[in-house]
């Protein structure tokens, strides 16, 4: 036999012992490979059991927050409607107030006639003067006071003009004469002040 031959054939041969030897590698894997194996399956079964548990674990984060989330607007909503009530609920109160108050105010105008009549008789007019004192201190216990319009320059939103005069000596738009006084309840007009305007 020729040595080309010879090592062809041993070529040939160390070819078949080397598949042979991967194919036996497959068929018994050594026991490194073994146990990484074993490691990996075991990794594999966590992340298996690891899924479900996270995938019913989402659900009730999604429900809690759902939750949290309704929880916060019912908060909201009844603070809004807390605030609403208490708006207009002082609302009604100070409209009932002034109501009130304003049914009053024509006592002080009978007042004020009766103490411009003149009178001899002293004790009435006394009497007359306290009824008109006590009447003004009661007024401005409840937050009524008297609008100081004489004098002033006319605004309508809080000034009735009902007469015009021409007067070289007054100032424009100026409050010549005051025929009904108006009063306030705080900043609020319970009743315009009827005026006399110059200019």
């Amino acid at each position: 036999m020729s040595k080309k031959k010879q090592t062809a054939e041993e070529a040939e041969q160390e070819k078949t012992d080397a598949a042979e030897t991967i194919e036996e590698e497959k068929q018994d894997p050594a026991p490194e490979t073994e146990a990484k194996t074993a490691e990996k399956a075991a990794a594999e079964e966590k992340t298996d059991e690891a899924k479900p548990k996270a995938e019913e674990a989402k659900p009730k984060t999604d429900e809690v927050a759902a939750m949290n989330d309704k929880y916060l607007r019912l908060c909201a909503e009844y603070d809004n409607f807390r605030k609403r009530s208490q708006k207009e609920k002082d609302a009604i109160y100070d409209e009932v107030k002034a109501n009130t108050l304003k049914s009053f105010l024509p006592v002080y105008d009978n007042l004020v006639r009766a103490l411009a009549q003149e009178t001899q008789d002293e004790a009435y007019k006394k009497g007359v003067e306290m009824i008109m004192a006590q009447f003004r201190t009661t007024m401005e216990k409840l937050g009524v006071s008297e609008m100081d319009c004489l004098g002033k320059t006319f605004d309508p939103a809080f000034h009735n003009a009902v007469m015009h005069v021409e007067d070289a000596e007054k100032g424009e738009n100026e409050i010549v004469e005051v025929f009904q006084q108006g009063f306030l309840l705080g900043d609020r007009v319970i009743r315009f002040a009827m005026v006399k305007v110059a200019n």
